[in-house]
C-alpha cells in the first residue's frame, strides 16, 4: 500500500469515528492511558498503541512517504517479559526488579559502539549493581522510510539487576545519577549519535523517526502478549523549532509535551544559575554529576523533561513537579494562593502553550499550562481506564463503555495514583498538594514592592523640553520607542501592543547606539498562536514578578 492509499484509508477511518473532533489539530499529538486500579494489563498497551495510531495526522511526513518527525510510547517495564530474556542470557533473574536501559548507539562506527557499551557497563558496576547483559532489540526495517533508515541508530537494551531489598526510589535515583555520568563521559569522549532513551526500573521508551501507525510494526516487542503495563504515554511529533532526529522523538524520560515553551532561553539560563545552589539528601556528594541539568542541543520539550526529572528525582511527586514548572495562574482559595506563592518563589514558570502527559512511575497525569491554548480531553471507562489526549475518540469506545468524559481547562490536571489505585481530578490534586506542607508560613516573607514606595510623590518633572530630549538621545531612546511604547504606558496605563519580531540591526552592525536594555527581551518560538481574549488574559496574565527567591 503506497502513501496515497494509506492516507485515504486513514482519512476514511477517521471520518467513521463519530466522536473525533476534527477541528482540534493543534501541533503535536500527546496523551496517556492508565489503569485506575493500578494493575498491569495488556489492554493498556493495546489502547496506547491504538491511540497513537489515531494521531497519524498530527505528524509531518517526508517525501518518501514513510519517514516521520518522530513517534513513540512509554510503558511500565514488563518484569515477566524481561525475566524470560534474562534466562536466555544464561543468568537467573534475582528477586529484585529488573532495570532496563533503552539505548541508541552509533550504527556505522563499531569502535564507538564498543566504547559506549564500555562506558555504560563501567558506570553501572562502579555503583555496585550487576548487569544481566545486552539485548538486541528486534526491529522491522520495512516499517522505515529511506531517510529514517539512513539515520537509524543501533538499538540495544541493557538489563540490570536490582537488589531484592532495595528501596525503588533509591534505585531510580541511582540509575538517574548513573545516566548523567554516562552522558558526561560520552560528551567528553566526543561520541556522537549516542543517546539513552530511558534507564529505569519502572519505565521504558520505544520511539523513532517513523510514522505513528508503524510503531508496533517496527518494534515487535510491543505486540508480545506478556508485554503488559499499568500506563502508556504516547506522542506523535510535529517539529517546529528543531530538525527531526531519532533522539528528539517523544516521549522523553518522564513526559511528552505538545506545544512550545515560549520562555525557553530564560528558563534554561535560570536553571544554570540554580545549579550553583543544588542540594538534597538524595544525591549527597553526587550533585556535581547532575550538571548541566539541561543537556546541550535539547529541544524545548527535552529541556522541560530534564528539569521535570530533576525535581522528581529530588523527592517531589509528578503533580508537584508539574505545579512548580507549569503552574496555574492563581488559586481560588487562600491555601492555594499560598501554595502558588511558594511555587513562584522556588522556580520560574515554563510558560507554554503546553499540554503534557507525565509520569514518575507512581503518578500518571495529564496537565495544561495556565493559558490553555492546547486541547486536552479525557475519558474514564466503565472497566477502569483513564484515557487522556489531544483529541477525543483516540481509543474507539461505545457510549455504554464510558463512565465520564470531559476536557481539562487552563492550568488543570487529572491524575492516577497507580500504587493507591485511585483517580484524582483537578480540585482533589491541588487540595492535597496545598495542604501537604505549611506553604503560607514558608512564603510569609514576601514583601510587595508597593509597600516600599513612599507615599509623598511629586508631579513636577525633573527634566523638560530640550534637556529631556538630550538625555533621551544619550540613553538611546528612539522616537519609535517613545511614541509606540512609552506614550501608551504613561497616558493610558496600558502595555503597548506591537510585533514581537525584532528586525533592528545587531549592535555591532548598526550605525545607531543600542543600549544594553535593548537586549533584555524574550526570544519567542517562531510559531503562530491564537491571541489571548480579554477574559482569559485577566485570569492567566499578570505584570507582577518577583525579585529574589
Amino acid at each position: 500500500m503506497n502513501f496515497a492509499e494509506r492516507y485515504l484509508r486513514n482519512a476514511a477511518l477517521l471520518r467513521g469515528a463519530a466522536c473525533l473532533d476534527v477541528e482540534e489539530r493543534d501541533s503535536c499529538g500527546v496523551g496517556l492511558v492508565a489503569a485506575i486500579n493500578g494493575r498491569p494489563g495488556r489492554n493498556v498497551v493495546d489502547a496506547g498503541i491504538a491511540a497513537l495510531q489515531a494521531l497519524w495526522h498530527r505528524g509531518a511526513v517526508d517525501a518518501d512517504g514513510m519517514t516521520g518527525d518522530g513517534a513513540g510510547i512509554m510503558v511500565e517495564i514488563p518484569q515477566d517479559f524481561f525475566r524470560s530474556h534474562v534466562g536466555r542470557t544464561g543468568h537467573r533473574a534475582g528477586d529484585g526488579p529488573i532495570a532496563v536501559g533503552m539505548t541508541f548507539l552509533p550504527r556505522t562506527d563499531l569502535e564507538a559502539q564498543e566504547r559506549c557499551r564500555r562506558i555504560v557497563e563501567t558506570e553501572i558496576m562502579k555503583t555496585g549493581y550487576n548487569i544481566y547483559g545486552w539485548r538486541q532489540v528486534p526491529i522491522d526495517l520495512s516499517a522505515l522510510g529511506e531517510k529514517a533508515t539512513a539515520t537509524r541508530p543501533e538499538i540495544e537494551q541493557i538489563m540490570i539487576e536490582g537488589p531484592a531489598d532495595a528501596d525503588r526510589e533509591k534505585f531510580e535515583t541511582d540509575l538517574y545519577v548513573i545516566r548523567k555520568k554516562i552522558e558526561g563521559q560520552a560528551l567528553e569522549a566526543h561520541i556522537r549519535d549516542f543517546y539513552i532513551c530511558s534507564l529505569s526500573c519502572r519505565s521504558l521508551i520505544y520511539k523513532g523517526m517513523f510514522l505513528a501507525e508503524q510503531l508496533s510494526a517496527f518494534y515487535p516487542d510491543l505486540l508480545d502478549e506478556s508485554f503488559v503495563s499499568r500506563f502508556a504515554l504516547y506522542h506523535q511529533r510535529y517539529s517546529t523549532n528543531t530538525f527531526p532526529t531519532w533522539r528528539l522523538a517523544q516521549p522523553f524520560r518522564m513526559l511528552a509535551h505538545n506545544g512550545e515553551i515560549n520562555t525557553l532561553s530564560g528558563n534554561v539560563n535560570w536553571m544554570r544559575s540554580h545549579e550553583t545552589r543544588l542540594g538534597g539528601e538524595r544525591f549527597g556528594p553526587r550533585l556535581e554529576d547532575l550538571t548541566p541539568v539541561v543537556a546541550p542541543g535539547n529541544s524545548d520539550s527535552a529541556s522541560l523533561d530534564n528539569v521535570f526529572e530533576l525535581l522528581v528525582r529530588g523527592g517531589r511527586s509528578a503533580p508537584m513537579a508539574k505545579s512548580l514548572m507549569i503552574p496555574e495562574a492563581c488559586g481560588e482559595s487562600a491555601e492555594l494562593r499560598d501554595f502558588y506563592n511558594y511555587c513562584n518563589c522556588v522556580m520560574e514558570p515554563w510558560d507554554g502553550p503546553a499540554a503534557v502527559a507525565a509520569t514518575d512511575g507512581r503518578w500518571v497525569l495529564g496537565g495544561m499550562d495556565r493559558n490553555g491554548l492546547r486541547p486536552m480531553r479525557y475519558t474514564v471507562t466503565v472497566d477502569g481506564l483513564l484515557i487522556v489526549g489531544s483529541e477525543s475518540g483516540m481509543v474507539p469506545l461505545r457510549e455504554t463503555e464510558i463512565a465520564e468524559k470531559g476536557r481539562l481547562g487552563p492550568g488543570q490536571m487529572i491524575a492516577v495514583d497507580l500504587d493507591e489505585g485511585k483517580l484524582y481530578h483537578d480540585a482533589e490534586i491541588k487540595r492535597s498538594l496545598a495542604s501537604s506542607k505549611p506553604f503560607g508560613e514558608w512564603a510569609s516573607n514576601i514583601t510587595p514592592i508597593d509597600d516600599l514606595i513612599r507615599p509623598e510623590t511629586t508631579a513636577t518633572p525633573v527634566y523638560e523640553n530640550d534637556e529631556l530630549r538630550r538625555r533621551q538621545v544619550a540613553a538611546g531612546y528612539t522616537l519609535e520607542e517613545i511614541e509606540l511604547l512609552l506614550q501608551p504606558m504613561v497616558e493610558e496605563a496600558k502595555e503597548a501592543i506591537g510585533s514581537m519580531g525584532d528586525d533592528t540591526p545587531l549592535a555591532v552592525l548598526s550605525g545607531q547606539y543600542r543600549g544594553l536594555h535593548h537586549f533584555f527581551r524574550q526570544s519567542f518560538s517562531q510559531v503562530t498562536n491564537p491571541p489571548i481574549d480579554s477574559l482569559r488574559e485577566y485570569r492567566v496574565m499578570s505584570l507582577k514578578t518577583r525579585l529574589g527567591n
